[in-house]
C-alpha cells in the first residue's frame, strides 16, 4: 500500500515520534510511506528510515493554511496514495477541501486518528467525517462517541504502540555517563527521579516540584530532572517554574535538562519516572516507554496514562492531584529493587502497525468489518 500521513510538524511530541516510528514499521513491511508536515528535527530521521517527507505549512490554525489546499490536491494527484492518514485537525481540513476538487475515482480513503479530546465544535468535527477513525485509548474513544456523531463501527481503539525492543535491555555506556556528568555534575551518585514532557502548565511540572520537596526531605540522595523543551510562548511559565524551585529550596536538587535526544538512556538512568498531567491525557506515551525500559512509573489515576498503568504496573497509580500521596508512593517504589512490570502486546509498535493496517484494508474493502 501507499500511505500518506499528515500532521502539523515533526518536533518532539508523542504524536510526532509515534508517526515516525509507524512510518518506519510501514517501510519494514514493504509499504510506501509519505509524510506531510511543516518540518522539524524528526524529518531527517523519518527520511533516513526510508520514508519521503514533503514539507508543507499545514500547521497554522489560521485562514492562511487554506492556501495549501491546491498544493495538497496536486500532491495527492501526483502520489495517488491508497490511504491518507490525518493526525490533526488543520491538516484534516486541508486534505478534505483538497479532495473536493478531485473526481471520486481519484480520492483515496481517509483515516483519522483522534490523539486527544478535541474541543467540540465545527473545527474539530472534520476528524469525524473520515472513512474510519482511530482512538488512541479507551478514554478517547468514549469522549469521541459522546461528543461527535461517529458510528461505533467506524471507530477503533488502537493504543499508541512503543518499540519495546528499542527500550528494553539498553546498556548505558561509560562515554554516555561521562558526557552527562560533565554537563550536569549534580546528577552523579544520586537516585534520579525524572519527569519527561514539554514545559507546559498542564503537564504538571509545578506539582512535580511539590512532590520532589517531600521526596528529597525524606531521601536526600534523590535528585529530580525535568526533561522537555520550552516551546514558543512558554518562556514565562519556565520562569515561574524556576522561581518555584528556588522557593522550595530545590535549586540544587532539581535540574531542567531541556530537550534531549537520548530519552532511551535517560529512562534507564532514572530510578523512577513521574507522570503528573493536571488533566486527562489521551495516552501518555512516556509511561509506556519508561516501563519498557524496566523503570517504575508513578502517575495520577486518570486518562490514557492510567489505562497503561492499570495494564502494566498498577503499583504506580495515585489519586489525581494528591501530590502528598504521589510522594509517598514514589518513596515506596524507590525502596523496591525489582518492580514487576508487564507490557501487553496491544501497547507494542507491532500491534499498532498490524491493527492500523487492518483498518486500512477495511476501508479499502479488502477485509471484512471486524465484529
Amino acid at each position: 500500500m501507499r500511505i500518506l500521513q499528515t500532521l502539523p510538524a515533526l518536533y518532539s511530541g508523542g504524536v510526532e515520534r509515534g508517526t515516525v516510528e509507524f512510518a518506519s514499521d510501514l517501510i519494514r513491511q514493504g509499504h510506501e510511506s509519505f509524510v506531510v508536515s511543516s518540518g522539524g528535527p524528526l524529518a531527517d530521521r523519518l527520511q533516513a528510515q526510508g520514508s519521503t517527507h514533503i514539507e508543507m505549512p499545514v500547521h497554522r490554525k489560521s485562514l492562511a493554511s487554506f492556501g495549501q489546499i491546491r498544493p495538497m490536491r496536486k500532491l495527492i494527484q501526483q502520489l495517488q496514495p491508497d490511504i491518507i492518514h490525518v493526525r490533526s485537525r488543520m491538516p484534516a481540513w486541508i486534505v478534505r477541501l483538497a479532495l473536493r476538487g478531485l473526481p471520486m475515482h481519484q480520492r483515496p480513503a481517509i483515516v483519522a486518528s483522534f490523539h486527544g479530546m478535541y474541543s467540540v465544535n465545527a473545527y474539530s468535527a472534520v476528524m469525524a467525517k473520515s472513512d474510519h477513525m482511530i482512538a488512541v485509548s479507551n478514554c478517547v474513544r468514549d469522549y469521541v462517541l459522546q461528543n461527535f456523531e461517529v458510528p461505533e463501527h467506524k471507530l477503533t481503539v488502537i493504543q499508541r504502540g512503543v518499540d519495546v525492543d528499542y527500550f528494553q535491555n539498553r546498556q548505558l555506556s561509560e562515554t554516555w555517563r561521562k558526557t552527562l556528568f560533565a554537563e550536569f555534575p549534580e546528577l552523579e551518585n544520586k537516585r534520579i527521579v525524572m519527569m519527561p514532557g514539554r514545559i507546559s502548565r498542564w503537564k504538571g511540572q509545578l506539582q512535580f516540584l511539590e512532590a520532589m520537596a517531600e521526596i528529597i526531605r525524606q531521601k536526600p540522595d534523590c535528585h529530580g530532572i525535568v526533561v522537555g523543551g520550552v516551546e514558543p510562548g512558554k518562556g514565562r511559565f519556565m520562569g515561574e517554574l524556576e522561581q518555584r524551585r528556588a522557593k522550595l529550596g530545590l535549586t540544587d536538587k532539581v535540574t531542567f535538562l531541556g530537550q534531549r535526544e537520548d530519552m532511551a538512556e535517560l529512562y534507564v538512568f532514572s530510578d523512577l519516572v513521574c507522570h503528573m498531567s493536571t488533566k486527562p491525557e489521551p495516552f501518555g506515551r512516556t509511561v509506556t516507554e519508561a516501563l519498557s525500559s524496566g523503570t517504575p512509573v508513578v502517575a495520577f489515576n486518570r486518562g490514557g496514562a492510567a489505562e497503561t498503568l492499570q495494564a502494566c504496573f498498577r503499583d504506580g497509580l495515585v489519586a489525581p492531584d494528591d501530590t502528598r500521596e504521589f510522594a509517598r508512593v514514589s518513596l515506596r517504589l524507590l525502596s523496591h529493587k525489582t518492580p514487576h512490570i508487564e507490557i501487553p502486546f496491544r501497547f507494542r509498535l507491532q500491534a499498532q502497525t498490524e491493527s492500523t493496517l487492518e483498518v486500512y484494508l477495511k476501508v479499502l474493502g479488502k477485509a471484512p468489518p471486524s465484529s
